[in-house]
């Protein structure tokens, strides 16, 4: 079957409003490891608009648009930052404090064995690639990577700002180790562009979840992560998915793995916990901790560890739920 998967870098507008939404919620957990946060970023075209909810123990103020400064690369959009910031719902809030899960949901969990970063080989190449030339031009830009029944290259995509298509080329060439047969490149296929990030898109937290999951291959639950505590399993549960389908996969020697983990809001037990290798279904709720606050406990997700997250995805960066 033939595979595709894309990569953004974190210059890309959708990732930058990743990336402040979790500088802010890394900010908020430094101060109060218990901090609820919800934090919502949509930025382009010269204004950056901030929204959300945070709940601190504690009454230091937020400096967001320090915060915003330490993300963005011109400080142009600092002028035409507008905030709006709220505390959590009570109503939501007593659920989640006797320890229920902070939303309804379910969330999707991968492994498998094509790779040491076990995720699928076309997401890992089309990564790999997007890093290689982010770390020489830190720009907006994309990476796509195409790949036939045999798992070899066939066709690359990369469009980066402000790289001619000659240097995009050479740059592809290398990272393939010169081995260039049999495989189409398209490098800034519509042509050279300067005018990337906010100033050619607007963008906008959670727009990127496949990206930030597993690539097209694998479901997702359909939950962000960026900007929310680990109280809410969109993120918290979405981790311990992945760790128990790295973990099954071992053990059981699978090729592959999928783990879905679901929750009704405000309680504790999942109303989910199984696992699959494609074939066969199993139960895994009582061989992991599944309940929202023994997640956090074991995954020790009230660290601010998650801007890091939110610049090259989730999953196969030697995470504690990737082991």
């Amino acid at each position: 079957m033939i595979r595709t998967a894309e990569f953004v870098s974190p210059g890309h507008p959708d990732k930058i409003c990743d990336r402040i939404s979790d500088k802010i919620l890394d900010y908020c957990i430094k101060l109060d490891p218990d901090a609820r946060v919800a934090v919502e970023t949509m930025g382009g075209h010269g204004s950056i608009y901030i929204s959300g909810e945070v709940t601190l123990d504690t009454k230091k103020e937020i400096p967001i648009l320090h915060l915003v400064e330490d993300v963005m690369v011109s400080k142009d959009y600092l002028n035409t930052t507008q905030v709006n910031i709220v505390q959590q719902s009570p109503e939501i809030a007593r659920g989640v404090d006797i320890g229920g899960a902070g939303d309804q949901g379910i969330m999707v969990g991968y492994a498998c064995d094509e790779n040491d970063e076990y995720v699928p080989e076309e997401y890992r190449l089309a990564r790999s690639l997007c890093r290689y030339i982010y770390e020489k031009f830190s720009y907006d830009g994309k990476t796509q990577i195409t790949l036939d029944k045999y798992k070899k290259i066939t066709h690359i995509v990369a469009s980066f700002q402000s790289v001619s298509k000659e240097e995009l080329e050479q740059l592809v060439v290398e990272w393939l180790d010169y081995k260039v047969d049999g495989i189409t490149i398209h490098c800034n296929p519509a042509g050279d562009w300067s005018q990337g990030g906010f100033d050619a898109d607007a963008g906008l937290t959670g727009r990127k979840l496949v990206v930030d999951n597993y690539g097209p291959r694998v479901p997702i639950g359909g939950g962000a992560y960026s900007g929310k505590d680990p109280s809410k399993v969109d993120r918290s549960a979405a981790y311990m998915a992945r760790h128990i389908a790295v973990k099954e996969l071992k053990e059981q020697g699978l090729r592959e793995c999928w783990v879905y983990l679901s929750y009704a809001i405000g309680e504790k037990e999942p109303l989910q916990a199984t696992c699959s290798d494609g074939h066969v279904n199993w139960d895994v709720s009582k061989k992991y901790p599944v309940y929202p606050n023994e997640i956090i406990d074991f995954l020790d997700l009230k660290k601010p560890i998650y801007y890091e997250t939110s610049q090259w995805g989730a999953y196969g960066n030697g995470f504690r739920w990737d082991k």
